[in-house]
């Protein structure tokens, strides 16, 4: 819930709520723009144009007026702000950022209520502060752009509901009336990765989610589609840089 004794004009509101598995928010607006972090557990976050994966200690920024919403399979600890539109923008459109120690500390910091109210200097610079930070944080590849075009979209929305469909460029073509010399156009042009990287990724977003909800490595490779856990953690590591046990420990 949002904090008590927030000013309606507040450069910056905060909110805090811990989700239980499987909470979903339905779709809905804001008309502040939003960071939302987790705390703890994995979060994603849908929006008409792609997906975001926001595991611990990653925060998702979502522009004003952006319909969207977040979902859960498991526990996650969501702590968000909302910014006013001369504070900080962030551009228009979604994108999950690095939070580093310091930054991840200004946001609990902000999301967290605390006993009476801060020195109106002290605050101040901790928004100064906050501000910097986030524009200097850094991006992380944990984004799934669905593009425009409708053939692609037949594709693309299927296979991040399913990622573990095999089915071939050409296959997939016949299914959304295209060729496959077409789609394999509109992947790039309109998602920036060729089909095999745009579902290549789809696979290791959904893995997250379903990793954070306890599925044992082996199982969450069958479930994506790799022939078997080697292969999945071979893709894993050259996209996050570490093996899955070892990523879920150091998130």
């Amino acid at each position: 819930m949002f904090r008590p004794g927030q000013a309606a004009g507040a450069p910056v509101k905060a909110f805090a709520e811990d989700l239980a598995p499987g909470h979903d928010t339905g779709w809905h607006r804001h008309q502040r723009a939003q960071l939302v972090m987790s705390a703890a557990g994995t979060l994603t976050c849908e929006t008409r144009d792609g997906t975001w994966v926001v595991p611990p200690d990653r925060a998702v920024w979502i522009p004003p007026g952006r319909q969207h919403r977040l979902t859960c399979n498991a526990a996650v600890a969501v702590r968000a702000l909302y910014f006013k539109r001369d504070f900080w923008d962030g551009g228009q459109r979604c994108r999950v950022l690095h939070l580093d120690p310091l930054l991840r500390a200004l946001v609990l910091r902000a999301a967290t209520p605390t006993r009476g109210r801060p020195a109106k200097g002290a605050a101040e610079r901790r928004l100064a502060v906050l501000r910097d930070e986030l524009a200097a944080a850094a991006e992380a590849p944990l984004g799934l752009r669905l593009g425009e075009d409708a053939r692609l979209r037949r594709v693309t929305q299927r296979l991040a509901e399913e990622p573990a469909d095999n089915r071939s460029l050409a296959a997939w073509g016949k299914a959304a009336a295209a060729s496959e010399r077409t789609l394999a156009r509109l992947f790039l042009a309109e998602t920036g990765l060729a089909f095999g990287q745009w579902r290549r990724q789809a696979r290791l977003l959904k893995s997250l989610s379903l990793l954070a909800a306890g599925a044992p490595v082996t199982a969450a490779a069958l479930d994506l589609g790799y022939a078997g856990p080697s292969a999945f953690i071979q893709a894993f590591r050259r996209q996050f840089g570490t093996t899955p046990g070892r990523y879920l420990k150091e998130t």
